[in-house]
């Protein structure tokens, strides 16, 4: 049997609901909205921890955030370096080894930022961004076009095999989709090939979007979800970020049809598991707030759709965590896991196959990661990883206890029905007495022991 090919194509700070498919935001994603018709949804996927390196470690590596070291984002200005380590064992370690080709394109931001290291990196690198070296660190990705952190939209640049900088003056989700497009044409052998795509849109800054994709919304009645605030509803900022948020996924969504259109065109469809996706959401006016890092429904709740060889269209309510990619990956390839996976192999239910064991709770998670959150617990003695807030996710309900990311926060239990509540909009403040909270608590001591973390339950 031939091997299958593995395609994962994922967003930046793209919510759930912001695709025409979920009926949610007024979002026009009609090559997505088309792709989601013939693929399975997985209604009930979460980012463990809602930002970005975190996700991604986990992604790649089919481990919690914190077993792989990545308790905030890569960045400089901590009293450690936090990277993705070479001797973490990754899905693309394991497609090599199984002789799959391996690509990568776009935002990694899973390498140490190189200002920690130098103060003026020969690669030009600032900030939060860093040029990953061919070499271990790059876990086996044997094609490079990448980057570290870098939110300059209209004007990025990428690194291949050298510390120069490449610019194209293109708007990144379109250089990074022909360069995808031009990988897999030029490929000269029959070997499988595993692809990510790795679009940072509709990441902030919002206007950094181009204009034709800001004209499809022109004039156009864009309703707010209810949990958004009246104020914000009138505000002239508000109303422009949002539009720039939902343009951007539309770019995303031509860039993304032309893909498609290209592996139609090519025979790959056939061979080929796809799968489109984000490393968390973005609360975009909603509890008035913006962005992620919050247990919000906005915030954890990622799109997830996977298309491929006996994989039938449809939906799926299974719980799917960031930890779950990796494992359940491997099992639609047919490619044997390493022993070093945490998380879940979840392919009989995307295949939609009759099974038991099916997960009853999800793990979230979220540290004061900041170095101006980070400091005042050091100067206190106080280990900051004990700090901010965690999480249990069901398939109704989401439960936090919040101890914040300040020192002398005053805790907090809090229950959401997702069900009779759907904007999480009432939650219940819980004692930790009550026999709500003492559940919900000893499921989350479970995850707190397995996992050696040091949360002051």
């Amino acid at each position: 049997m031939k091997p299958v090919n593995l395609l994962y194509i994922f967003a930046d700070q793209w919510r759930a609901h912001g695709i025409g498919a979920a009926g949610e935001d007024p979002v026009l994603t009609p090559n997505m909205d088309a792709f989601a018709a013939e693929s399975m949804s997985c209604t009930n996927a979460v980012s463990t921890y809602p930002l970005c390196s975190p996700h991604r470690a986990s992604l790649l590596t089919g481990k919690y955030p914190q077993s792989c070291g990545m308790w905030t984002n890569c960045k400089i200005g901590l009293d450690e370096v936090v990277m993705l380590r070479p001797q973490e064992v990754t899905i693309s370690d394991v497609l090599h080894e199984a002789g799959y080709d391996t690509g990568y394109i776009g935002k990694w931001h899973l390498d140490g930022s190189e200002e920690n290291f130098h103060a003026s990196p020969s690669s030009g690198a600032r900030y939060w961004d860093a040029y990953t070296p061919p070499g271990e660190r790059r876990h086996h990705f044997d094609y490079w076009l990448s980057y570290g952190a870098m939110d300059k939209h209209l004007e990025p640049h990428y690194w291949k095999d050298t510390c120069e900088p490449i610019y194209p003056g293109k708007w990144s989700p379109e250089f990074e989709t022909d360069a995808a497009i031009e990988y897999l044409e030029q490929r000269k052998n029959d070997n499988p090939f595993c692809l990510f795509l790795s679009w940072n849109p509709p990441h902030p800054p919002y206007d950094m979007v181009p204009e034709r994709y800001m004209e499809l919304y022109e004039g156009k009645e864009l309703p707010f979800r209810e949990n958004v605030p009246e104020e914000w509803k009138q505000d002239p900022s508000y109303l422009k970020k949002r539009q720039e948020y939902f343009a951007a996924i539309s770019g995303l969504d031509e860039n993304f049809g032309r893909l498609m259109d290209f592996l139609k065109e090519k025979g790959l469809m056939e061979n080929t598991l796809i799968v489109l996706s984000a490393d968390h959401g973005d609360c975009m006016g909603s509890h008035g707030r913006y962005g992620k890092n919050i247990w919000y429904e906005e915030s954890i709740r990622i799109p997830l759709y996977f298309h491929g060889p006996g994989i039938p269209a449809g939906e799926s309510d299974v719980l799917f965590a960031s930890q779950d990619h990796m494992p359940t990956l491997l099992q639609l390839l047919g490619v044997s896991q390493p022993d070093t996976i945490e998380g879940r192999c979840l392919g009989d239910w995307i295949r939609k196959e009759e099974t038991e064991g099916e997960p009853e709770h999800a793990y979230l998670c979220m540290f004061p990661g900041m170095p101006e959150l980070v400091n005042p617990y050091r100067k206190l003695g106080m280990n900051p990883k004990s700090f901010g807030w965690r999480g249990i996710r069901t398939k109704t309900h989401t439960y936090v206890v919040d101890l914040g990311c300040t020192p002398g926060d005053k805790p907090k239990r809090l229950l959401y029905d997702n069900e009779a509540d759907p904007f999480q909009m009432n939650p219940k403040e819980l004692g930790p007495e009550n026999p709500e909270a003492v559940h919900y608590d000893g499921i989350l001591r479970e995850y707190l022991e397995r996992l050696n973390d040091p949360f002051l339950l």
